[in-house]
């Protein structure tokens, strides 16, 4: 169908230029080099959560496989203009460190669940194909032109720019042909928003009390760290054949939910 057409346009062109131009872009420093990791920590303390759950629950494979990426993924993305907008160009740059950590995630351990739970996968990860995914290399190479400080010449940039231009646009469209709410899945979507969001709550708060963390950066990190299911849910459900309508509720009812809860929590945090 087009929709599977335009996520397979997504994934292989549109996020990796979307990749190399916002790798490139972000201010690392030692300084705040803890940042990162603390997307990290989060996204592999909700799969262990998720887990646990989802074999509590009747679920089928692909359901199973879409029910873990879902409570993984963070749609970072949707919060950054409420960051901007609250906090300016500083807070913002802040929030694209943070968004480095979930990159690195997503497009490696993240997109492996979705891999391992692909029918077409019984009996085994072709590791060649992993490693052969475009995003992954799109990401190595944003993070070698970051820290050599390499500058990609205009016309190339402008080009990359222009790939990635659709990335949004194609998904919403997608979002729009697979969503079908139905009832059954009204408790599996609770589950995933109560550990993608509330869960990345809580334990955003646990890290930043721990680490000490304070003022503007630690409010960026929690609204970061509570962010609405990502849209590379969709995408991943697509490619590996997992459970695509599950993913799109998900996606789309995280989406109207964060519009809510998203400014309320900005509002009361800062």
């Amino acid at each position: 169908s087009d929709s599977d057409l335009f996520l397979r346009l997504v994934f292989y062109v549109c996020l990796p230029a979307l990749t190399i131009i916002s790798t490139q872009k972000i201010i690392l420093s030692w300084k705040h080099v803890y940042i990162p990791f603390i997307p990290v920590i989060i996204i592999m303390t909700t799969y262990f959560i998720a887990l646990l759950i989802s074999r509590k629950i009747k679920l089928s494979r692909e359901t199973r496989g879409t029910f873990l990426v879902g409570s993984m993924i963070m749609n970072t993305a949707f919060v950054f203009p409420f960051i901007l907008s609250a906090f300016g160009e500083k807070g913002f740059a802040f929030a694209t460190i943070y968004q480095f950590g979930t990159g690195i995630l997503i497009f490696t351990f993240v997109y492996y669940i979705a891999m391992r739970y692909s029918p077409a996968n019984r009996e085994g990860i072709k590791i060649r194909k992993f490693l052969l995914l475009p995003p992954i290399w799109a990401l190595i190479a944003g993070i070698i032109i970051n820290l050599t400080g390499f500058n990609l010449p205009h016309m190339l940039e402008n080009f990359f720019e222009l790939l990635s231009l659709p990335t949004i646009p194609l998904v919403m469209l997608s979002l729009g042909v697979y969503f079908k709410p139905k009832m059954k899945n009204s408790s599996r979507m609770l589950l995933v928003f109560s550990v993608r969001i509330f869960g990345g709550f809580l334990i955003s708060l646990l890290l930043t009390s721990i680490l000490n963390i304070t003022g503007m950066i630690r409010t960026i990190i929690i609204i970061c760290s509570s962010a609405p299911v990502g849209y590379n849910t969709l995408v991943f459900s697509l490619l590996e054949e997992l459970d695509k309508e599950f993913a799109a509720n998900l996606v789309s009812i995280s989406l109207l939910l964060g519009m809510i809860y998203i400014p309320a929590l900005i509002y009361f945090m800062g």
